[in-house]
């Protein structure tokens, strides 16, 4: 397809980027509240998010 988007990711932003969707998912089934990411994985995923936003020309949200 050419619209298709691919996101090139280091092991440990794909692998916060798995546990927080994992995580999002279990917790919104639960009811039960989202546990905030350690430091270095919410700058990994900010950097993720920044590029996949870019990438469907969502521009940057503040």
């Amino acid at each position: 397809m050419t619209d298709d988007i691919v996101l090139r990711l280091d092991r440990a932003s794909a692998e916060d980027l798995y546990e927080v969707l994992w995580l999002l998912g279990e917790h919104i089934a639960a009811g039960a509240p989202i546990p905030e990411p350690p430091a270095e994985a919410e700058e990994r995923l900010s950097r993720v998010f920044r590029i996949l936003g870019d990438s469907l020309g969502k521009g940057r949200v503040v």
